[in-house]
C-alpha cells in the first residue's frame, strides 16, 4: 500500500488533521461569516483570497451560496422560511442532516438572488470556484493521498470533508438554537455553547452573534473564548484587516436626576444589557418570593420561563407561572413591568416624545413600587451613557 511522501506517526497525523481543520474553521468564521455575510470587517485581498481558495479545496462551498443562506437564516430566523431552524424542523434533522438542508437551500435561485449581493464576482469565481466546486475537494484528496499515503491521507481528507458539515451545519445551526445558555434575550432561540472555542473558532457563541450580528467580535463575557477574534486582531495589526464594528460596551455614568432624550437613546442602545440585568433581578425576586410561600414546591423550575417570551412557554409551565404570579404581587409587578419595558423600544410607530414619556412613567412606577430590584433597575437605567 502506498505510504506517501511524508511518513507520520498516528499522533502527529491527528495533530496535523486538527491543524488543517482549524484553518478551515478560521476561514469560515473570518471570511465567510464575519467578512462576507455580515460585513463586520474588511479583509485585504491577500488573506481574503487565501481563505476563498482554502474553502474551495476543503469544502467545495461557494461564497455566494454560504452568505445567502446565512443572511436568510437571520432574516427568517425560527420561521417556516428559516433554512435550518431546529425549532421548526426538529433538532435531529438539523444536527445530523444540516448539510442536506444547506444543499437544498443552495439550489434555490431566489435565495441567491435576494441575499447574495456583494459577494465575489470576479473571473476566478465565475470560471473556477463556482462552476467547479467538486474539483477543489478532489484536488485536496489527491494532495492528501500523495503526501500522506492511502490510509493516513484518506483519513485526513475524510475528516476535512465532514468537519464543516458536522460542526457548522449540524452543531452550530442545530444545538446553537436548541441547547445552551443565553446572555441576551434576543427574539430568536439562539444559544451559546461551550467549551468548543478551539474547534469552532468562536462560532459557538451563537446567542451573542444573533444579538449583535454585525459585530466582528463574538465573545461578551470574560470566560468566553473567541479565537476568531484573536486572528482578526492579528490580521488588523498586520494591516491585512480593518474592523468595522463590534458590539457596544455599556457605559455607566452618573445617575441622572431627570430622564431626557439622551437617556432614552442610551437605554435603547444598551437594551440587551439592560434586559440581561433585568433577568438576573427577576430571578432574585423569584427566589425571595419562593422562600416565603408555603406551597413553593409546586413552583420549582419556573425560573427559566420568567424571562422567556410568553408564546414560547409550554402550556403546563404557563399555568403554573400564572398561578405563581397570582400569589406574589412583587413578582407579578416585576414580570409585567419587564414586558412593558421591552415593548418600549419595539414601538416603531411611536414618536420620541411618547417614548420618553413612557420611559419616565415606567421609572416613576418602578421607584415607587417598594420592590428593591425594580428600584435598582431604574437607577441603572438612568445611569446609562452614550459612547
Amino acid at each position: 500500500m502506498y505510504a506517501g511522501v511524508v511518513d507520520l506517526s498516528w499522533a502527529v497525523c491527528a495533530l496535523l488533521t486538527l491543524g488543517l481543520t482549524h484553518v478551515t474553521i478560521a476561514s469560515v468564521t473570518i471570511f465567510l461569516h464575519r467578512h462576507q455575510a455580515h460585513r463586520a470587517l474588511e479583509l485585504h485581498p491577500l488573506p481574503a483570497h487565501f481563505f476563498r481558495f482554502w474553502l474551495w479545496l476543503t469544502t467545495g462551498m461557494g461564497t455566494k451560496e454560504w452568505a445567502s443562506i446565512h443572511r436568510k437564516h437571520h432574516a427568517k430566523c425560527e420561521t417556516a422560511d428559516d433554512p435550518h431552524s431546529p425549532q421548526i424542523l426538529g433538532i435531529n434533522r438539523v444536527l445530523w442532516g444540516g448539510v442536506f438542508l444547506y444543499v437544498k437551500e443552495a439550489h434555490d435561485p431566489e435565495t441567491l438572488r435576494r441575499y447574495g449581493h456583494g459577494t465575489p464576482n470576479d473571473w476566478i469565481e465565475n470560471h473556477l470556484y463556482t462552476p467547479h466546486q467538486k474539483l477543489g475537494v478532489l484536488l485536496m484528496l489527491a494532495i492528501d493521498l500523495g503526501l500522506f499515503g492511502i490510509l493516513q491521507g484518506g483519513l485526513i481528507w475524510a475528516v476535512q470533508v465532514v468537519w464543516i458539515p458536522f460542526w457548522a451545519a449540524g452543531v452550530i445551526n442545530g444545538m446553537g438554537h436548541f441547547w445552551g445558555y443565553r446572555n441576551y434575550n434576543c427574539p430568536d432561540a439562539s444559544t451559546n455553547l461551550v467549551p468548543w472555542g478551539l474547534l469552532i473558532g468562536g462560532e459557538e457563541l451563537h446567542n451573542n452573534h444573533h444579538t449583535f450580528p454585525t459585530s466582528a467580535k463574538l465573545s461578551s463575557k470574560w470566560y468566553e473564548i473567541d479565537i476568531g477574534w484573536l486572528y482578526i486582531r492579528i490580521l488588523a495589526a498586520l494591516g491585512l484587516a480593518r474592523i468595522k464594528k463590534i458590539a457596544p460596551v455599556p457605559r455607566i455614568g452618573a445617575l441622572r436626576p431627570t430622564i431626557d432624550f439622551e437617556t432614552l437613546q442610551a437605554v435603547i442602545a444598551n437594551r440587551y444589557d439592560l434586559l440581561s440585568y433585568y433577568a438576573k433581578s427577576l430571578k432574585q425576586v423569584y427566589r425571595e418570593e419562593l422562600s416565603r410561600l408555603h406551597d413553593a414546591q409546586q413552583f420549582k423550575g419556573l425560573k427559566h420561563w420568567l424571562t422567556a417570551d410568553a408564546h414560547l412557554v409550554p402550556q403546563d409551565f404557563r399555568e403554573r407561572l400564572e398561578c405563581l404570579l397570582s400569589k406574589s404581587r412583587a413578582l407579578q409587578t416585576a414580570y409585567v413591568m419587564r414586558q412593558e419595558l421591552s415593548a418600549l423600544w419595539e414601538r416603531s410607530n411611536a414618536s420620541r416624545e411618547q417614548l420618553l414619556k413612557d420611559l419616565q412613567d415606567w421609572c416613576q412606577r418602578a421607584e415607587s413600587s417598594g420592590i428593591r430590584q425594580l428600584q435598582e433597575i431604574s437607577w441603572m437605567l438612568r445611569s446609562y451613557a452614550l459612547v
